[in-house]
């Protein structure tokens, strides 16, 4: 997949060292599953959920029919709040439901109870059994990696998300109180899936764009908890955050990631700007996954493609998950107009 003597996973493994790559891959570190890789194993979306081996096949036909950089699990963002106690809501009916969270169990602090054994918490084992499948079947050509979630977007998953919002401005000490045990539970079961072999981490902050907390908060409140993280989860590991991020994307970059990920309502023009140049300085980004990527053209996913590889970014990324039902044809697009655009523009065509 790769080219030049080099395999896909070594290009990508490259890249996040800083190193000079001969493409732009085209890759992510959020969920990657399509309907066709389904249909390719005989699975149903709601059976890849709870199982290591499906979730495992789930992911890596994604690389095998489309040739993309890399295989991501797991694919719902309840699995750490389950930990915590969460009840999650499982699906039988065979349509695109994500396992969700139908109560928010923690009120306080005090509700908070972190796991004695991390290992066996949860589905904690069948995310790390689900890598070290990907390791064992795909891992010496493709990237295989992992994602956990940051502090405040797991709060937003397990107590009410609109009084976390006051409080980081009536209460915002009590905040930080209740973000720091939820920051080491995703330091843990970020080093499990390490351990499992995960080439690669994405920390998943998502929930905290300016379009929800000021960009004052985020560098006084979310920028220690990603500090923390980046230092305790070690190389590779991504920044990515969701909506709008250009007035916080130099307190993004100033947090020492490999790379900071963005999605489509950045301006990845100006955040190039803003971060400086590559190779030291890493920007992945921005399709449109639903409105583009499903809903639009092979055309329309190609235009996207190559108008961020002309905003200057060093890799194709969804700006969130791969939406299970996203056409064969624009997969195909993303992918192919990634390697001969973005050479293209390698070779300073």
């Amino acid at each position: 997949m790769g080219g030049n003597g080099l395999s896909s996973k070594e290009k990508v493994l490259n890249l996040l060292k800083h190193e000079e790559v001969d493409y732009i891959p085209c890759f992510s570190g959020m969920g990657n599953i399509v309907m066709d890789g389904l249909k390719k194993y005989g699975l149903h979306f709601n059976e890849v959920h709870q199982d290591a081996q499906k979730m495992a096949y789930a992911a890596k036909a994604t690389p095998e029919l489309f040739g993309y950089d890399c295989a991501i699990v797991p694919f719902d963002f309840n699995v750490a709040a389950e930990v915590l106690g969460s009840k999650v809501q499982y699906y039988t009916t065979e349509d695109i439901l994500y396992p969700s969270i139908p109560e928010k169990i923690i009120k306080s602090f005090e509700d908070i109870k972190l796991p004695s054994d991390p290992e066996n918490a949860g589905r904690f084992p069948i995310v790390m059994e689900a890598i070290r499948i990907l390791k064992k079947e795909i891992g010496d050509k493709v990237a295989v990696g992992s994602w956990v979630l940051g502090p405040f977007t797991l709060a937003g998953q397990v107590t009410d998300l609109n009084k976390l919002l006051k409080d980081t401005f009536k209460k915002p000490n009590e905040v930080v109180q209740f973000l720091t045990p939820l920051r080491d539970l995703l330091i843990a079961e970020a080093k499990l899936y390490q351990k499992a072999g995960a080439d690669f981490i994405t920390v998943r902050e998502m929930g905290t764009p300016v379009d929800l907390l000021s960009p004052r908060v985020w560098k006084s409140m979310i920028q220690p908890f990603m500090i923390k993280m980046r230092e305790e989860i070690g190389s590779p590991v991504v920044l990515h955050i969701c909506g709008k991020t250009n007035e916080i994307i130099h307190f993004m970059h100033e947090c020492g990631y490999d790379a900071v990920s963005v999605e489509h309502q950045n301006d990845v023009a100006m955040s190039r700007q803003k971060i400086g140049p590559p190779p030291k300085n890493l920007l992945f980004g921005n399709l449109n996954t639903f409105k583009v990527m499903v809903q639009g053209s092979p055309e329309d996913v190609a235009q996207e493609v190559k108008a961020a590889i002309d905003g200057g970014v060093d890799a194709i990324w969804p700006g969130c998950d791969i939406w299970p039902g996203t056409p064969a044809e624009n997969m195909k697009a993303m992918v192919e107009t990634t390697r001969e655009y973005g050479s293209k523009k390698k070779k300073g065509g």
